[in-house]
């Protein structure tokens, strides 16, 4: 897991090659802008979802990985914090191989981090997030879907 400011992500280029691409995106379109959808970039390999997406308090934010992608979420309009529990200590579950999403139900995040819009949090095929809690009874949000 990355959590940084957008004025950093160009620093992690040589993390992932498809993370120039982001970059160079982000240089190129407002996000508070986009309308809600997903935004293709390179393929099934990099593609972006705008997203107005309910807000969750920490009980109630679902904890998922996913095998194939990585996520880099955005919050726009608002904070997010997200809920973390690396993969190594979640049980085995069911994976949805077309979604290449697992989800872990009732479990709650061992940890939380917060963000601001401006910043951004990068998670890993290892790394067990909950997203979207916030007070907002909503939160727009940018999600990066890279190919791992």
């Amino acid at each position: 897991m990355i959590i940084d400011t957008l004025d950093n992500l160009a620093q992690y280029e040589a993390v992932n090659p498809l993370f120039k691409d982001v970059v160079d995106f982000l240089k190129k379109n407002d996000l508070a802008k986009l309308e809600p959808g997903k935004y293709p970039i390179k393929g099934t390999d990099l593609f972006v979802n705008i997203s107005v997406a309910k807000g969750r308090t920490p009980d109630a934010a679902v904890l998922e990985t996913h095998r194939r992608m990585i996520d880099i979420q955005i919050p726009i309009d608002g904070p997010e914090t997200y809920g973390y529990t690396p993969l190594c200590r979640l049980p085995e579950l069911e994976y949805n191989e077309e979604k290449d999403m697992t989800k872990y139900g009732d479990l709650m995040a061992e940890s939380f981090v917060d963000c601001q819009p401006g910043m951004f949090a990068v998670f890993f095929p290892q790394d067990g997030h909950a997203p979207c809690i916030t007070m907002a009874p909503e939160i727009k949000k940018a999600i990066f879907k890279v190919k791992a």
